[in-house]
């Protein structure tokens, strides 16, 4: 998602665990014993097969040993951007041979990268930061190795989404990912519109020079009142998050020019449930009531389903408790439970 700045290098590497992250850059050093190591995954790359390798978003001091070792023992990294990687690269004290496989190219290079890998080659892929694919290349690569029947190993570690999901505070049993927000107002506010009703927590990315007038936006769609969670610059020097309703992280975040500044993680909750005696809302239990008065269960949930928009069989299954019928009669029902 976000790229690694120089000004964070030092800063950030330093920072691991409070050892430090310069030491031990032959990866034949590697704490490759660790107890919660698994020994049938060998942590140097093997010949004929793809690695998909997360790095830092931010604080180098999360490049995992494995992701490091595997990095150091490839024939080739495939990079989004070969002079970031290249940053990473020598701040480990890392040189391998590295090839751009960015937004405009993985379609026409992907197949050749591959070939090369089935003739014995491994090769890593990397983003600019975080986890390959969330929001970044490397899609056509991956399908051409499994188009090829090339083993593809992960390298897991930091991802700017799951690090948000994390501190949110948000319900985070079910999320969705929807990446960037479209940089147009009309398009992103019909797409903020696809959330309305979405039970689910959705998580966005957004930009610095667009993160006010998406918040703008989501609070005249959503509404003020909508819990969302912003998190900038996460695992870097200046991280800042807040979890509020929407229209206080808008003025919160419109309070200080600096909290434009950045990469955004934007988690916005989930719609809530209808109360059934909210003004405007229809009582589908109180309507299939109503109409139990004069039709048989499964008719009148068949017709309470189509006044409230409420499941049909969910509907037919309060009908027959508040009917009580004999199980003679239920059977004899002019229609059988709907489906």
């Amino acid at each position: 998602m976000s790229r690694l700045t120089p000004d964070l290098q030092v800063a950030a590497g330093s920072l691991v665990n409070g050892t430090d992250s310069s030491a031990g850059d032959d990866p034949q050093k590697m704490p490759h014993d660790a107890p919660a190591a698994d020994h049938a995954v060998s942590p140097s790359a093997l010949s004929g097969a793809l690695y998909v390798v997360a790095t830092p978003i931010g604080n180098l001091g999360d490049l995992s040993p494995r992701a490091r070792a595997v990095l150091a023992s490839v024939d080739r990294i495939a990079a989004e951007d070969t002079r970031t990687t290249g940053v990473l690269l020598s701040h480990f004290g890392l040189r391998r041979p590295l090839v751009a496989l960015h937004e405009h190219n993985e379609d026409r290079i992907a197949e050749q990268l591959i070939a090369a890998v089935v003739a014995g080659e491994s090769l890593a892929l990397v983003s600019d930061a975080g986890t390959p694919l969330v929001s970044d290349p490397g899609y056509a690569l991956v399908r051409a190795a499994r188009e090829r029947g090339v083993p593809v190993h992960a390298v897991p570690g930091p991802s700017a989404l799951i690090a948000a999901i994390s501190i949110c505070g948000l319900p985070t049993d079910r999320f969705v990912f929807a990446g960037f927000l479209p940089p147009k107002s009309t398009a992103r506010r019909a797409r903020l519109q696809e959330f309305l009703h979405e039970p689910r927590t959705v998580v966005v990315y957004e930009s610095s020079h667009r993160i006010g007038d998406s918040l703008a936006d989501l609070v005249a769609v959503l509404g003020g009142d909508r819990r969302i969670c912003l998190a900038r610059e996460l695992t870097k020097r200046f991280e800042e998050s807040l979890t509020a309703t929407a229209a206080e992280v808008l003025a919160w975040q419109a309070a200080d020019a600096h909290r434009s500044l950045g990469e955004f993680v934007l988690v916005i909750g989930g719609a809530p449930v209808a109360s059934d005696d909210a003004p405007g809302q229809v009582n589908a239990e109180r309507v299939l009531r109503l109409l139990l008065a004069e039709l048989a269960p499964s008719r009148a949930a068949r017709l309470a389903a189509a006044i409230t928009g409420a499941s049909r069989k969910a509907l037919y299954e309060i009908a027959l408790r508040e009917s009580a019928l004999p199980q003679s009669e239920i059977e004899n029902d002019d229609n059988s439970s709907p489906t």
